[in-house]
């Protein structure tokens, strides 16, 4: 080419190369390649020159005859594999595959060698007319003529059904063989599965369907749950095997749906309702492995972990029900909460083992404690009394960290009440005896528990129990200056006294009547109260003789014992030195101990175990040596412990009557020199439960109505249902509040001039700065 002067660009004439025009070229040319594709089919190509055949293709398409070495290419291969369909269809039922799929390898292995040939005419004619490649067109040729030849197709398909059927009973098949077939089916969708799908695997779906759904009916009757789920797992195993050594791995997922849905999701319930083998039973029995097999089973399908979830909350629904309303149980709040606890205990352990700590299984199970354990009203109290028996004497010999672990079990159910303030009522109550007693097995475990509360329920919950150990730290400090106060005077005091000084407020602290202490006593008290009086100026001093402790020498005719006993026993038995015998009312207008308390006590004395008191028996004397009582201030309480007596045995008595006389009893005998006199437990009277019930309703009103002004001052303006949701959300910790309550709490702040009504709708409070 040249440039011109104006800068255009000029092609000069080319001369055309290739083939001179021949009118015979295009039929001369179409025979030799025909001649040797025949070669080629018949697998006998080992004499042709491939390069002389490619330039003869090449030739055919540059002259413009790509159209009929396309059409002729078509034809021939037709016609080729008519042949061989009719004989695939003749071969006999053991070569029938075999046949098949040697002559779908030969064709492939043809098609090859023939687009190689062909490599022009697919790069350029079938391209420009958008036409099938030529191996493409022979997979195409292949589908219609021979996969769908009508003596082939449904006979093909039966035989493929049939030897996966012959593999599920048991039998050996050629898998290497089917693979061949099913990846011929999956080559003749050509760049799509839709002849593998419609041909093979949509049958096969449904024949899988109605085999396992016939072995599942047979299964289900006459297996155990265990052993139907066994049986379940292999035939699982077994069909994703099968996928991998010869299906299509497209096929996984729908194949497992159908076996899924047949063998699992169609006999759930069923297999949950199996009497003797069935969910029940494995709850029952502690079957984890069952447990967890059914859980791997039932997570594959659809709704499968919720039924077993809610057959299980229902259950233990049921059993915690059972507990905390069984009667014998409710006697013994020990074996109630333990019963509890072993319960919590055994589910946890199902939780981590068989359930894989699922979370909807966790708070399903949780619910379910919840649940129940809030029947029972006096499960708080319940609560209290375990760990106090536990911080009494249920922890000896045991490892901080066992302690710990004990702790956080009792303190998992503690989540669970409702009312954490009732508990608190009467863990402030054991609490106290059991540091006023000396009884708790540890101070540090002690401590450990209330630092638990404290995190589980904020520091006003344990407030008031952290200053209970103070006031006991206080106290101890305060028994040191009195000590070093008496010694000074140079006087010493006829027993050996010790006071616990308890703030009123921390301490559940009665408005009991005083009782009449031994001159003695009252003498030693007031060397205390004038001492702490001139150190703690304008406080007042209430003793709480019923808290207090006392150890006595009592001289029976046998030997000499020291007893420990309450303020209230100790001051009975003192009686016993001037008189041989008293009555019940004699007891109690000399004493002075609240008619309640006297009962307790004196039974606690008549106990066969211990029986120092009997009745209609000789007297005999006694003498002084210690003694505890308690006392009280506007700021402080206070517990004196000292003084002396000696005493006689007791007689079985379940009850005490007013009509009742006692007498010493001169017949004790113990082995043990210190005999200690155990308090009478009694469950609370109706009465003490009505009051313990008051002042948790009393303290409740002031709660409520602190959470409204919160709420109201930082809100404003709001809406009742929203102020009463939002006083339940910030209360819950403690209590679950009743709307009926709060409503009142609301009224009552009305008339005070805390809230006001809305003038345009009396629903919207407004809170008055």
């Amino acid at each position: 080419m040249m440039a011109k002067p104006n800068g255009k660009i000029q092609f000069k004439n080319l001369q055309s190369h290739g083939v001179l025009a021949d009118p015979d070229f295009p039929k001369r040319t179409w025979k030799l390649l025909k001649t040797a594709m025949r070669q080629i089919h018949q697998q006998n190509a080992s004499n042709l020159s491939f390069e002389e055949l490619y330039r003869n293709g090449y030739n055919m398409v540059l002259q413009k005859h790509g159209d009929l070495l396309y059409n002729n290419l078509k034809k021939m291969v037709d016609k080729h594999l008519k042949a061989v369909a009719k004989t695939v269809s003749e071969s006999i039922d053991e070569k029938f595959l075999l046949e098949l799929n040697s002559s779908w390898i030969n064709h492939k292995t043809s098609m090859l060698m023939i687009r190689d040939i062909l490599m022009y005419m697919d790069r350029n004619y079938v391209k420009q007319n958008n036409l099938s490649s030529v191996f493409d067109l022979g997979l195409y040729l292949f589908r219609d003529n021979v996969a769908h030849c009508s003596t082939i197709k449904d006979r093909l398909l039966n035989t493929l059904l049939s030897m996966v059927q012959k593999e599920r009973e048991g039998e050996v098949i050629d898998r290497i063989l089917i693979k061949n077939i099913v990846q011929m089916l999956i080559d003749l969708g050509v760049n799509s599965k839709n002849v593998y799908i419609e041909d093979f695997e949509k049958p096969l779906l449904l024949k899988t369907s109605s085999h396992y759904q016939a072995q599942s009916q047979t299964l289900i009757q006459t297996c155990s749950c265990p052993d139907y789920m066994k049986k379940v797992e292999i035939c699982l195993k077994e069909e994703l095997e099968r996928v991998s050594h010869y299906l299509d791995s497209s096929s996984e997922p729908k194949l497992k749906e159908v076996c899924e849905k047949q063998l699992i999701s169609n006999h759930m319930r069923t297999l949950i309702d199996m009497e003797n083998s069935g969910l029940i039973s494995m709850l029952k029995d502690d079957k984890i492995e069952d447990l967890k097999r059914m859980y791997n089973l039932f997570s594959r399908v659809s709704d499968g972990l919720n039924l077993m979830k809610d057959v299980i909350s229902s259950y233990v629904k049921e059993i915690g029900r059972g507990i905390v309303m069984d009667e014998e149980k409710t006697k013994e709040s020990g074996t109630y909460f333990q019963s509890l606890l072993d319960l919590k205990d055994k589910y946890d352990n199902l939780l981590q083992n068989a359930l894989y700590n699922d979370k909807q299984f966790i708070h399903s199970i949780q619910q379910a404690f919840e649940y129940f354990i809030n029947l029972n009203p006096k499960s708080p109290e319940y609560i209290s009394l375990f760990i106090d028996e536990k911080l009494k004497k249920g922890l000896k010999g045991v490892s901080e960290e066992e302690v710990d672990i004990i702790l956080d079990k009792i303190l998992m159910l503690f989540r669970l009440i409702q009312e954490k303030d009732v508990f608190e009522k009467y863990y402030k109550q054991h609490l106290a005896k059991r540091l006023l007693l000396g009884r708790s097995i540890s101070d540090d475990a002690e401590r450990n528990m209330i630092a638990k509360l404290k995190t589980e329920c904020g520091y006003q919950f344990t407030s008031k129990l952290e200053g209970m150990f103070t006031d006991m730290r206080l106290s101890q400090d305060t028994m040191s200056g009195f000590k070093t106060y008496i010694q000074n005077l140079k006087k010493a005091l006829p027993i050996d006294l010790n006071v616990h000084v308890l703030t009123t407020g921390f301490w559940p602290t009665q408005n009991t009547a005083n009782c009449n202490l031994p001159r003695e006593i009252l003498l030693c008290c007031e060397a205390f109260k004038s001492y702490y009086l001139s150190n703690h100026n304008g406080r007042l001093l209430l003793w709480q003789t019923n808290m207090g402790t006392a150890e006595i020498k009592a001289n029976f005719p046998s030997k000499s014992h020291e007893l420990q006993v309450s303020s209230y026993q100790m001051v009975i038995l003192l009686l016993f030195n001037d008189q041989s015998k008293l009555t019940f009312k004699e007891i109690a207008d000399q004493t002075g101990i609240p008619t309640i308390d006297l009962k307790r006590n004196l039974l606690a004395l008549t106990n066969p175990k211990n029986k120092i008191l009997d009745r209609e028996l000789p007297s005999t004397t006694s003498s002084t040596t210690t003694t505890t009582t308690t006392a009280t201030s506007s700021s402080t309480s206070t517990s004196p412990s000292s003084s002396s007596s000696s005493i006689s045995t007791p007689t079985p008595s379940k009850s005490i009557d007013e009509s009742d006389v006692f007498a010493f009893n001169t017949k004790f005998k113990s082995k043990l020199f210190r005999v200690k006199v155990m308090a009478v437990v009694q469950k609370e009277t109706p009465v003490e439960e009505k009051e313990t019930r008051d002042k948790v309703d009393e303290d409740r009103k002031h709660q409520i109505e602190a959470s409204i002004v919160r709420i109201m001052k930082a809100r404003k303006t709001l809406e009742h249902s929203n102020l009463v949701s939002e006083v339940i959300k910030q209360l819950q910790s403690r209590f679950v509040p009743n709307p009926v309550i709060v409503k009142k709490r609301i009224e009552s702040l009305i008339e005070r001039e805390y809230l006001e009504r809305s003038k345009q709708d009396r629903k919207i409070y407004n809170y008055m700065a």
